[in-house]
């Protein structure tokens, strides 16, 4: 291995193809050695195909997986530096929760005495050490994805590789969850490639972006840079909950037809002084906000975000006013 920092990834020119199935083509992505970059896109994407390249538990058809500077082509899984924590947590059933920690270790011949030591240790870095006499079966999923972590942990890699670990949670425990990667994280600062299908993880994980479409890189950068500066119209309909507005030819928002204009369902605001005239059709009320599903007389439909209580209903006729526009070429679909 090169003398640089511990942790860099580059890919270069990446393809893997299935058949007439193309789920990465031509991926160039460099992550900083410490980072927690999060892969996020639709499915089909090549999220986990990605993961599955550096892991080496797949080959590409071309290109390169550079580990720390070295090519890792011809390096076996085995002796790669990285621990993969996948979503079926993978956790051999009769095994207690202490014997699928120390599995591996034993496997690569540390005395049982350390072994059990270290798996102690990860087991109470990760808030189980008082699950270790108990199996699978007897533990929550939130256990279960602990346990897995603790053994990634064990590896000491230079890379962790998660391959949606949070999707069977329910979604408060999804919250809880997320929080524990994150303070896991600031812990050991080692390289960490995160998937998920879910935006909402993606951007609160991630130092990094990265939205991938039909096995391309559509957007790298900063969550908050992404949302708020898609690259083309996919990422900005991508990114969001409710997603971009996008209105080909500008129409109620102005604009010309060589371009598509997108607003944000929160930046859209009623104002009775709004330029923009619109009908109620529906009102999602979710608590600490609304979403109003409105049509323009030209039948452009807009949706849009307010407080709790938006004091309107099916029906009515409301104004608006559009705020940040977001502009993109109507040919190519990337922004202007």
């Amino acid at each position: 291995m090169s003398d640089g920092p511990r942790g860099t990834i580059r890919l270069a020119a990446l393809t893997r193809s299935y058949g007439r199935t193309t789920a990465v083509d031509g991926i160039d992505l460099e992550v900083r050695a410490g980072e927690l970059i999060t892969l996020v896109g639709p499915s089909g994407s090549g999220k986990s195909t990605i993961l599955r390249l550096i892991a080496g538990l797949d080959r590409p058809d071309g290109g390169q997986v550079l580990v720390d500077g070295t090519d890792v082509a011809a390096v076996p899984p085995h002796r790669r530096a990285v621990a993969m924590v996948f979503q079926d947590y993978a956790l051999f059933p009769h095994l207690t929760v202490l014997g699928n920690l120390t599995f591996g270790l034993r496997v690569r011949r540390v005395r049982r005495a350390e072994a059990d030591r270290r798996a102690r240790a990860a087991a109470e870095r990760l808030g189980i050490g008082d699950l270790l006499e108990r199996y699978p079966d007897q533990m929550s999923g939130g256990q279960r994805q602990r346990v897995a972590l603790a053994r990634a942990l064990l590896r000491d890699p230079s890379v962790y590789l998660l391959d949606e670990p949070l999707a069977s949670l329910d979604a408060q425990l999804r919250f809880a969850t997320r929080a524990d990667l994150l303070a896991l994280h600031r812990e050991l600062r080692t390289t960490t490639i995160h998937v998920t299908h879910d935006q909402h993880e993606a951007m609160t994980l991630g130092d990094r972006v990265v939205v991938l479409a039909a096995g391309r890189v559509r957007q790298v950068g900063p969550p908050q840079q992404v949302y708020d500066e898609p690259a083309d119209t996919f990422v900005a309909g991508f990114l969001g909950s409710p997603p971009m507005n996008l209105v080909p030819g500008g129409g109620v928002l102005g604009g010309d037809e060589a371009m598509t204009l997108g607003v944000r369902p929160e930046d859209l605001t009623l104002d009775d002084a709004g330029p923009v005239t619109a009908t109620v059709e529906a009102v999602e009320a979710l608590g600490s906000e609304a979403i109003l599903l409105t049509r323009c007389p030209d039948g452009t439909r807009l949706t849009v975000r307010t407080g709790p209580r938006p004091g309107v209903g099916p029906g009515d006729e409301v104004r608006l006013l559009a705020d940040r526009l977001h502009r993109f070429d109507a040919a190519t679909g990337r922004r202007r």
